[in-house]
């Protein structure tokens, strides 16, 4: 792994596709364990679920993985394979492997996407964002037709980081499957509207991100959006498959 890279200014990106801390303090989603603030009558499963998820103390797991990268907007589309690799003693460090597309995209969106996020977890970010009473209303709504328990997330305070929208969780243990709903704030004049949808998945017992997608608009030029998919090698200094 090469040496960390640095943060990179953003600002004329900012003019076209909005400030990408917003989309960053969606890596770091964690729960807290607190009580929530629940319906008068909650679905009983819906409760259930939501109580062991806020139950589990908050774990950072160290790994490895190769991301890919995917941003569009305004005709212009750009892409980019980086390998990643994250300890609590090292943060955050990657390193591009494959790049094509908009040089304007893969600079101004997706290494910066990749720096701003090295960026926050050297600065302990993650409490700011966790899906805890601090800042968030939990309000158990019931089970879907997948079988995952729903819970509405509203934002306590209108950041660009939170989310207001829902949960889907394990209605056995309590595991977050996905994440979805509209940024509490647009990131900036120039970006508006953005939705985002973000999976995770129980690999080898621990349940990690693996995919994040938005779609926005950008004013006067329409709509834009953002992919990136997590491919792990190892989790927890083990590879994945190991066992004991």
């Amino acid at each position: 792994m090469s040496e960390p890279h640095r943060v990179a200014g953003t600002a004329s990106g900012a003019i076209r596709y909005g400030s990408i801390a917003g989309f960053v303090g969606l890596l770091a989603l964690t729960a807290s364990s607190v009580h929530t603030t629940a319906a008068s009558t909650p679905d009983p499963d819906a409760l259930a679920a939501m109580e062991m998820f806020l139950s589990r103390p908050t774990t950072v797991h160290p790994y490895r993985a190769s991301r890919r990268l995917e941003a569009s907007g305004s005709g212009q589309h750009g892409w980019l394979d980086a390998q990643t690799a994250f300890s609590v003693a090292s943060g955050l460090q990657y390193e591009v492997m494959a790049e094509g597309g908009s040089r304007f995209i893969r600079t101004r969106v997706l290494r910066s996407l990749l720096d701003e996020e090295q960026r926050l977890i050297a600065h302990g970010a993650g409490s700011s964002v966790a899906i805890s009473t601090r800042n968030y209303e939990l309000r158990p709504e019931g089970v879907d037709d997948e079988g995952l328990a729903v819970v509405t997330l509203r934002p306590r305070r209108k950041d660009r980081s939170l989310i207001n929208g829902r949960m889907f969780l394990t209605t056995i243990n309590g595991d977050l499957v996905r994440i979805e709903g509209r940024l509490a704030k647009n990131p900036s004049f120039w970006l508006t509207r953005v939705d985002v949808v973000r999976s995770y998945r129980s690999i080898d017992g621990v349940v990690m991100p693996v995919s994040l997608e938005t779609n926005g608009r950008l004013r006067l030029l329409g709509s834009s959006s953002l992919r990136m998919t997590y491919s792990y090698s190892h989790i927890d200094e083990r590879r994945i498959g190991e066992t004991d």
